[in-house]
């Protein structure tokens, strides 16, 4: 364990003892357990301490875990040029819960908190413009939950009749849908295609 890392985790636990659930190392990194809605009150501390420092939002991820209650972890990662220190935020929530918008203190975070609404359906109070990044408007679900289907709800195809792009139901040809998940450079238990050939008599007596 790091010891400078535990020490500082502790000193923003106690500056902040409302906010932080939880502190833990993991790989010599420090993660904090945060309570949803202190979220922006621990972003401040972290971003203006003289101990902290931490300038520089590099990025707010999400984690879907379905067999929790509180499934989804908002994650926000950290850096501070002054100190060479990275930590990692956590906020745990459900489908419903919302989770207030951290764009006040990390203006950055505005672009992050987008993509989360729009691949986990993440909601965020506050943000100033809450809407789909990555998919398209009329999008059916968030792709990123492990609930979603693989082969999503809809495929998009460009119809030359109608000089549009078209959305229709994805249809799958069963050709795609058997998957034996072997590879052919660990040895199949069966003949790949042209390797039949390798078991006909060579022609001309060789």
């Amino acid at each position: 364990m790091n010891q400078a890392l535990q020490d500082l985790g502790e000193y923003i636990q106690n500056s902040v003892p409302e906010a932080v659930l939880e502190v833990m190392q993991d790989h010599d990194e420090l993660i904090l357990i945060c309570k949803r809605e202190a979220i922006c009150r621990l972003m401040t501390l972290l971003r203006d301490d003289s101990n902290c420092l931490f300038k520089l939002l590099m990025d707010i991820c999400g984690a879907d875990y379905p067999e929790r209650a509180e499934r989804f972890d908002v994650v926000y990662n950290l850096l501070s040029l002054r100190h060479n220190q990275r930590i990692r935020v956590k906020v745990r929530c459900d489908e419903d819960a919302i989770v207030p918008s951290v764009t006040d203190v990390f203006s950055s975070a505005g672009w992050y908190e987008r993509e989360a609404w729009d691949l986990y359906g993440v909601m965020f109070s506050g943000h100033p413009d809450l809407r789909r990044i990555l998919t398209d408007y009329g999008f059916d679900g968030h792709p990123m939950r492990k609930d979603f289907p693989l082969t999503g709800h809809v495929e998009v195809r460009y119809d030359d009749e109608q000089k549009r792009v078209v959305y229709e139901p994805v249809k799958l040809t069963q050709a795609f849908r058997s998957f034996d998940f072997m590879s052919p450079w660990e040895g199949a238990d069966y003949v790949l295609p042209g390797d039949e050939k390798a078991d006909e008599p060579a022609k001309g007596g060789r």
